[in-house]
């Protein structure tokens, strides 16, 4: 179900952030937008790896 959801919610903000991107073509913003969908990506990733509790460290 995470896996779903999350692939979904990441195509919808990718779509949304491309088409930003391509009308405003700013180097700042392309940076911004880029760190943040691999950040995004990153957190999806640990999600399905260790739950919604994360990594716990014992």
């Amino acid at each position: 179900m995470i896996f779903i959801t999350g692939l979904i919610g990441i195509v919808g903000l990718g779509l949304f952030l491309g088409i930003m991107i391509w009308w405003v073509k700013a180097l700042p913003l392309i940076i911004i937008v880029v760190l943040v969908l691999l950040l995004l990506l990153y957190d999806w990733v640990q999600t399905l790896r260790f739950g919604e509790s994360g990594a716990s460290r014992r």
